[in-house]
């Protein structure tokens, strides 16, 4: 089931926009919550209450619950698949073979790898700093080819192996999932001139930071953030998740699974460098 549900009444449902532009969205499980009537709009429960209007997928026979869990996160790419429609226009967006470089490991990160690969990416670089090899072991399973430990280098040198690694010129696309405003200034830095930046980590509100604001126009950048997927990218999400799950082992992506009752626990593990994705499974998983 979809997360949101949109008004259909403001001027952005009424022109066609994106349900995440909605001015009077509904959230399940943040403006929709549990204290609400009929109570059952927490995602960490057996059951949910979907109102009139939402969005509802069903999952293919052929998809396992385990796989299954990386709908969204899978959804969340479809920054890849914008700037792949740039590249209609000359020299501009995510070609074919470009080097591609993202910023942080995580299950966000990881599904990044894939969908660049999926799209035709050339050099995929991943950087992360964290200190654990499993994150960083489990991008490179996925498809990357370069991984760079942020924790073993400074930003200087970082910046140096990237354009060591590019001839000079630095990445084609930077797409940042860390989740940390620092490195929003780095990928800018880490990006060729005419590059396309993609920012999805700093979904909420992580603080403040200073750019070198002539960058954007010295280097000619496209920068575009990404605020959700429409509804219509989780159907075909799952089918391309059936399809390649044979050529990518992705029930690695989800590392742990806690029970409802493990709800907060499981949160706390999530912090934990040596995990990945950690679900909230039904009771009725574990029996």
């Amino acid at each position: 089931m979809g997360a949101n549900l949109n008004c259909g009444k403001c001027y952005y449902c009424r022109n066609g926009f994106d349900y995440y532009f909605c001015t009077d969205l509904q959230d399940y499980g943040n403006s929709l919550s549990a204290a609400n009537l009929p109570y059952l709009f927490g995602g960490f429960a057996d059951i949910i209450y979907a109102l009139p209007g939402s969005y509802i997928f069903k999952v293919p026979e052929g998809l396992p619950s385990k796989i299954a869990v990386l709908t969204e996160l899978m959804a969340v790419t479809t920054g890849l698949d914008k700037a792949k429609r740039f590249s209609a226009v000359h020299t501009e967006g995510f070609r074919f073979n470009d080097t591609v470089l993202i910023q942080g490991a995580g299950p966000l990160g990881i599904c990044h790898i894939i969908k660049a690969r999926m799209l035709g990416a050339g050099k995929i670089i991943v950087i992360d700093p964290n200190p654990s090899a499993f994150r960083l072991n489990l991008a490179k399973e996925m498809g990357a080819d370069v991984i760079i430990n942020y924790n073993k280098l400074d930003r200087k040198r970082c910046l140096e192996t990237i354009r060591e690694l590019t001839d000079g010129r630095g990445a084609d696309i930077v797409v940042e999932c860390a989740g940390v405003p620092e490195a929003i200034s780095e990928g800018l830095d880490y990006l060729r001139p005419g590059g396309f930046y993609i920012e999805t980590g700093n979904f909420v509100d992580m603080g403040e930071i200073s750019i070198k604001s002539s960058i954007i126009c010295t280097k000619n950048l496209r920068i575009i953030g990404i605020g959700g997927e429409a509804a219509t990218v989780y159907g075909p999400t799952m089918d391309a998740l059936e399809r390649y799950m044979k050529h990518y082992p992705l029930d690695k992506i989800v590392s742990h699974f806690f029970c409802v009752e493990e709800a907060e626990k499981a949160i706390q593990f999530s912090m934990n460098g040596d995990c990945m994705k950690v679900a909230i499974a039904s009771n009725k998983y574990f029996q």
